[in-house]
């Protein structure tokens, strides 16, 4: 048996599929940890989607905001539908749509398991959260999102503010999760994300730290895997192995084998671009 951490999907249907062929990945034993951002820009996200569902056995997946996303344009008017990308549009329409999405949506935000030593997000915690922190917060989104509050959750989950602090309540809390769980990368010393920061450490302003080496953070006891952020490349540090390689921006697609207590790694090329150009 074999536990397989894997960045960034993105819609990247081929390479996927060629990197479940190199890892040798068995359903019959092993078991896959998907990073979030199953969809978008990567020009097969349906069938991406559809793929990793059908492992949904043999998987645990994460969300990130390009899930999210999708999430809340579904749950938007068929002429709005119509005016986002192809890509998206593709899960949309399809068939199988209420299926894909249903299940999509009742993903968490954060796993953890104690006995592998393992915890999974999309891109950040915040500074001060331990990992029953973490564990908390996420539930109160997922429990939100599992029930009829999911369409105001996703009508109003979008807005850079406010910053996070415990005394938070409704939506602006709502937000203030999600946000850290999924677009977070760097941050001030007191946990407010800096959106607009999205390059390599060391191209950032003075003062922001990426959210896994603020001064001062609380210790946690699970090691983290996570992706997002694609500029940062693959990452190992601070108990942090960060895993989205740019698989969409012609980079490469990252698979960490989780149970083993040697470092194995395994890449496939991503997308075939013509100028990569990692983003969010």
């Amino acid at each position: 048996m074999a536990v397989w951490a894997i960045g960034d999907l993105q819609g990247c249907y081929g390479p996927t599929q060629r990197l479940l062929e190199k890892i040798r990945f068995d359903p019959a034993q092993d078991q896959l940890w998907f990073c979030g951002d199953l969809v978008n820009r990567g020009g097969e996200s349906l069938e991406t989607l559809r793929l990793v569902h059908s492992l949904r056995e043999q998987s645990i997946v994460v969300l990130g905001n390009h899930d999210l996303s999708l999430l809340a344009i579904s749950e938007r008017t068929v002429d709005d539908q119509r005016r986002v990308n192809q890509d998206l549009q593709r899960i949309l329409f399809a068939d199988d749509r209420d299926t894909l999405i249903d299940w999509l949506r009742l993903r968490p935000l954060q796993h953890s398991d104690r006995a592998l030593g393992w915890m999974m997000i999309h891109a950040g915690l915040s500074p001060k959260w331990t990992t029953t922190h973490a564990e908390k917060h996420a539930r109160e989104v997922e429990h939100r999102l599992h029930g009829d509050g999911r369409r105001k959750l996703l009508r109003n989950m979008y807005g850079d503010f406010p910053a996070w602090t415990p005394a938070l309540r409704g939506i602006e809390r709502e937000r203030a999760i999600i946000n850290i769980f999924t677009r977070m990368r760097y941050c001030s010393t007191r946990g407010r994300i800096a959106f607009n920061e999205k390059g390599a450490p060391g191209t950032q302003v003075p003062g922001l730290y990426p959210w896994y080496a603020v001064p001062g953070r609380a210790e946690r006891d699970l090691k983290i895997v996570c992706g997002h952020w694609s500029t940062l490349g693959l990452f190992i540090g601070h108990g942090v192995h960060a895993i989205d390689t740019g698989a969409v921006w012609g980079g490469k697609l990252t698979a960490l084998q989780l149970d083993t207590d040697e470092l194995r790694l395994v890449q496939v090329p991503g997308r075939e671009v013509a100028v990569p150009g990692p983003q969010d």
